[in-house]
């Protein structure tokens, strides 16, 4: 169906490109529309994953990000099959953007992890990134946020990237006797490596509707413990209910409720 349509839009003379198709309902949808719409679908209400730089588009004002260490790429120090290729094939560096912006005036740290590059895989690159972006938030008494998006710890760098669980860690211990706020904020997916540390450790942590949030799958929980797991386990609503989640935001309102926190923390502009 969707592709009968845009063969037809481009024998009409349509610009190409102009429909996109809802990868849950399958229902055609108007780009453009679409995009305004944070790409949630008015259909079925389905959260469409974000790339780094859509997710920043979204949340800073406008020609305020500065972007950091935006050259720096992943190395394949393991010689692990495969991974020096992956790297050469990728259009992007690694799995997280770093910098500075403003969010409706506020000055912050932020750092958006890209599930589009190795399923958002925290590696040493990722790791490093993010120690960085939050040593600038210290030494220019910035908030930090961090948008989080990730399968987990990334194999083919080995014990190297469960380190970064502790490096990254320990950089926003710092950020706290600093008495600096980090704001954490879950994206589905957010599990692995990465929900076992810094996007579990906000001051607060907000997440999208339906983000599927914990450290492993629900099958393979069911399958240890042999017990069949709540409906919505593991889900952000769920973990609201449960205490480990501050706030469910729909994309659409994360920037408004970004910005009271930073108020909270930070004081009126």
């Amino acid at each position: 169906m969707a592709k009968s349509v845009a063969e037809s839009s481009s024998k009409k003379g349509l610009p190409a490109g102009i429909w996109t198709t809802c990868k849950k309902c399958e229902q055609i949808l108007l780009r453009k529309d679409y995009e305004e719409n944070f790409m949630v679908c008015p259909k079925c209400g389905y959260y469409a994953r974000l790339n780094a730089r859509k997710r920043i588009a979204y949340l800073v004002d406008e020609n305020s990000f500065c972007e950091f260490d935006k050259d720096m790429k992943p190395v394949d120090f393991l010689n692990f099959p495969g991974y020096s290729d992956k790297i050469k094939k990728s259009q992007i560096n690694d799995a997280v953007v770093t910098g500075s912006a403003q969010i409706n005036g506020y000055k912050a740290a932020l750092a958006v992890m890209d599930f589009e590059f190795m399923g958002g895989s925290m590696g040493s690159v990722v790791g490093e990134k993010i120690v960085r972006a939050v040593e600038f938030a210290i030494e220019n008494k910035y908030p930090v946020i961090i948008v989080s998006a990730s399968g987990g710890a990334r194999m083919q760098e080995g014990i190297v990237s469960l380190m970064q669980m502790g490096k990254t860690s320990a950089a926003l211990a710092r950020l706290a006797e600093n008495n600096l706020p980090y704001i954490s904020v879950l994206t589905d997916p957010t599990t692995g490596g990465v929900a076992a540390s810094f996007a579990m450790l906000g001051d607060i942590n907000i997440a999208e509707p339906k983000a599927l949030i914990g450290f492993a799958g629900p099958r393979v929980i069911e399958q240890t413990i042999r017990q069949q797991l709540p409906e919505g386990f593991q889900l952000s609503e769920f973990l609201e209910k449960h205490g480990m989640v501050d706030i469910v935001a729909e994309r659409k309102d994360l920037k408004d409720v970004i910005t009271k926190a930073l108020n909270f923390f930070c004081g009126k502009k």
